[in-house]
């Protein structure tokens, strides 16, 4: 077993409930700056929304936390410890415990669903290939998809697909959830279906959601966490319950954003 990264002292990394934290982080293409200065704490359990109109750096937030990109500045800490000091089998061990979901669902077309769910267990696993495909078959039906394990992804809908998605980011029982517009292509019977998806997943794992969503529906009706970036001025205008965020904010873009520039 590979040993944890040391804690790092920082204001809140003491608290039990802070589970993920964001420290003056800035984001770069070389020299072009997507957003700076980006600081806020997600709690443990929290359904965490990353919000802001395109083109603000959502997504590439998303992929500094799960260690796709390397910040330009600032630290990404988890329970304490600092993802990006860490050595790359400690990151590693990091991941081990995040689960996944793609906007485009990410399945690979010429495996099956229980093969495209089995990829996370034989990476981070020595189970046995019947108990590789036995854990994809409880995990799609976790997600409504019982006696779908031998289709492929061009013999489903495309709700089904982001189910399969979900149920292959929970394959390893991760304890944190990143879905990247989770909702995106889905008509809103089935964005809320989704949505109730990801609050039920949310208990029966315990884990600590991120969603990046422009999908106000969703913002409301599972976000209690949220920051909002802003393109133009290149950082962040606010951290909080969406709701509450959407009453009391005197910021025009975000109130825009939040209400759809509805009165």
């Amino acid at each position: 077993m590979s040993a944890s990264p040391e804690p790092v002292d920082t204001a809140g990394a003491g608290d039990p409930d802070v589970h993920i934290q964001v420290k003056d982080l800035t984001m770069a293409y070389g020299s072009f700056v997507v957003q700076r200065d980006l600081t806020f704490s997600i709690r443990r359990g929290d359904i965490f929304i990353i919000m802001g109109d395109s083109g603000c750096g959502k997504s590439t937030l998303l992929r500094h936390m799960v260690g796709l990109m390397r910040p330009a500045k600032g630290q990404v800490l988890y329970e304490g410890r600092d993802f990006w000091a860490a050595d790359p089998v400690q990151r590693k061990a990091f991941m081990r415990n995040f689960g996944m979901s793609y906007q485009g669902s990410a399945l690979w077309s010429s495996m099956t669903l229980a093969e495209n769910i089995g990829l996370p267990l034989q990476e981070y696993t020595d189970l046995s290939a019947a108990d590789i495909r036995e854990l994809a078959r409880l995990k799609l039906a976790l997600v409504g998809l019982a006696g779908f394990e031998d289709y492929y992804p061009a013999e489903i809908s495309g709700g089904m697909k982001k189910r399969v998605g979900l149920a292959r980011a929970i394959a390893l029982d991760p304890d944190i959830l990143y879905f990247d517009e989770p909702s995106a292509g889905l008509d809103p019977i089935s964005s809320r279906l989704l949505d109730d998806l990801i609050l039920e997943l949310r208990e029966s794992l315990g884990a600590t959601v991120v969603i990046v969503t422009h999908e106000l529906a969703s913002i409301f009706s599972i976000g209690n966490n949220s920051v909002f970036l802003d393109a133009e001025k290149k950082t962040m205008t606010a951290t909080g319950d969406p709701k509450t965020l959407r009453d009391t904010t005197t910021d025009p873009k975000m109130h825009r954003f939040l209400t759809r520039g509805e009165a």
